[in-house]
């Protein structure tokens, strides 16, 4: 079995994860995954696990399912991502839904893919990749949230600046109190 469909959300499913994210509880629980994702890169492990992806070309992290999320909040913070990519000046491309049998197991995955809007070339200047392409998935097996993960690639054509750096987008991503708007 391999299926993949687009698929639209409500508007409702997103005002009420902006509202969450907004909330209290959004605002914790964003700031001890912001917490983790720093103690990972110090080799401190903490709960829910951050995973962290650094390469050449491409920057990310990945987050588990475990305590203190629910499915309700694993899925709230994917929306909230989704929206805080957005307020950053980008441009969603798909929001897909891949089902496939992996080893007798059913693994669906959920993605958003935004790019940088688009730029007419301007002669003399190189093109702004803002912090690269960005793709957001929330992994389940079995019906059962398994991981989130989040991951910037960018470009290395010689038409593009190089991405602004991963860990401005990060502080925008998990800032509390900008909902993500800070100027970039």
């Amino acid at each position: 079995m391999n299926l993949k469909e687009n698929f639209v959300l409500k508007d409702s499913e997103i005002q009420e994860a902006e509202d969450w994210i907004s909330g209290e509880e959004g605002q914790v629980l964003l700031a001890r995954l912001y917490k983790n994702y720093h103690f990972k890169r110090a080799q401190i492990n903490e709960y829910p696990q951050v995973h962290i992806f650094d390469s050449r070309y491409a920057k990310g992290f990945a987050i588990t399912f475990e305590e203190p999320f629910t499915s309700k909040t694993f899925s709230q913070v994917f929306l909230a991502f989704a929206q805080r990519v957005l307020a950053l000046g980008y441009q969603q491309v798909s929001l897909d839904r891949k089902m496939e049998e992996v080893n007798e197991q059913v693994k669906v995955t959920e993605k958003f893919y935004f790019k940088p809007p688009l730029q007419m070339p301007v002669d003399g200047e190189l093109i702004s990749q803002l912090y690269g392409n960005i793709a957001i998935e929330k992994v389940s097996v079995n019906n059962q949230p398994n991981y989130l993960k989040f991951l910037a690639t960018f470009y290395s054509d010689r038409l593009y600046q190089d991405p602004k750096p991963f860990d401005h987008m990060l502080d925008r991503l998990f800032d509390a109190n900008t909902n993500g708007q800070n100027s970039i």
